[in-house]
């Protein structure tokens, strides 16, 4: 009965949540998963999946951040859609794509859209970012810029610097069995976070997740958690800002809950992207009010906006 109304209390405190519980429902493996659009896969070891949206004369590549996959992009891959190629990928360990032991380092993912980008046919295009996505995108413009017109980072790890006990700590707190065990209430919280405003509609990443948690590849993309928190704390990029050589857009929410850290650097999310800009030589930045970490699903009409005026 204590639990049942500690469970009850965590719903309550989320505005709009109470009333949902998706643990006795059937388990939701990766590939079952709905984006919304169709998935095509190609390529080997791994193998990559990848949403193909729109036509025109220039291809944006979107990538998702830790924890997550190319449904994460539903709400604006039918506007940008009508004016560009729109490429969302499901990044190795993640989603539809392979989940084997790979690197998983910061570096393999940006050699993996590469490969994609390569095997696809697009020579040049618009990298767009989220969270970690962010970082790799960062990785990627340092080591192949040839192939970016523009570089947008939406609320983009890498630019907060952590230290290096602090850098200890996350390692320590992101654990596989941690990952695994995390139970539907505090799964809800965790999400919560990333938003200024939750609500009802945001429901379907709380039942896909703890869906997930019962499927035959969860092991796996556990794993892959793991190692993307290490990854992004050993390819540091804070301090690597200003060899960017292509336009860059930092767009982020205003209240972002995630950037910086609350528990390791409080302070205001402006401050860390006001660093960024003031090192990435050619960068523009973006602050959308009303909104948390997940802009391109809590506010996806300013950040389709601010991306159409940069990309133009």
């Amino acid at each position: 009965m204590k639990k049942i109304f500690l469970i009850l209390i965590a719903l309550l405190s989320l505005s709009g949540c109470s009333g949902y519980i998706y643990t006795d429902m059937p388990a939701l493996e990766f590939n079952d998963i709905n984006y919304g659009f169709p998935v095509k896969k190609v390529l080997k070891n791994p193998t990559i999946a990848y949403i193909d949206e729109g036509s025109g004369p220039q291809t944006l590549i979107l990538v998702h951040g830790l924890a997550s996959n190319a449904g994460f992009w539903r709400y604006v891959i039918p506007e940008l859609s009508k004016t560009y190629r729109v490429i969302v990928v499901d990044l190795p360990g993640y989603g539809k794509s392979s989940k084997e032991p790979y690197a998983y380092t910061l570096s393999f993912y940006a050699d993996q859209i590469k490969r994609l980008a390569d095997h696809l046919g697009v020579k040049k295009f618009v990298y767009a970012g989220h969270s970690m996505g962010g970082q790799i995108g960062l990785i990627f413009s340092l080591k192949y810029p040839q192939m970016l017109e523009k570089l947008v980072l939406a609320a983009p790890a890498g630019i907060e610097e952590f230290e290096r006990g602090e850098g200890d700590w996350l390692r320590s707190v992101m654990t596989i069995n941690g990952v695994k065990r995390t139970p539907e209430e505090a799964i809800r919280r965790n999400l919560a976070m990333n938003f200024y405003t939750w609500n009802d509609k945001y429901e379907w990443m709380v039942e896909e997740r703890v869906r997930m948690a019962k499927a035959s590849e969860f092991e796996d993309f556990c794993y892959t958690v793991v190692r993307c928190v290490n990854a992004m704390l050993d390819e540091p990029t804070y301090n690597r800002l200003s060899k960017v050589t292509v336009p860059a857009l930092i767009v982020h929410g205003k209240y972002d809950g995630l950037i910086p850290n609350p528990y390791l650097n409080p302070g205001f999310t402006a401050d860390v992207f006001a660093y960024g800009k003031s090192q990435i030589p050619d960068c523009r930045v973006v602050e959308i009010d009303n909104c948390g970490h997940m802009l391109q699903i809590e506010k996806p009409e300013e950040f389709i906006s601010a991306v159409k005026d940069f990309v133009k």
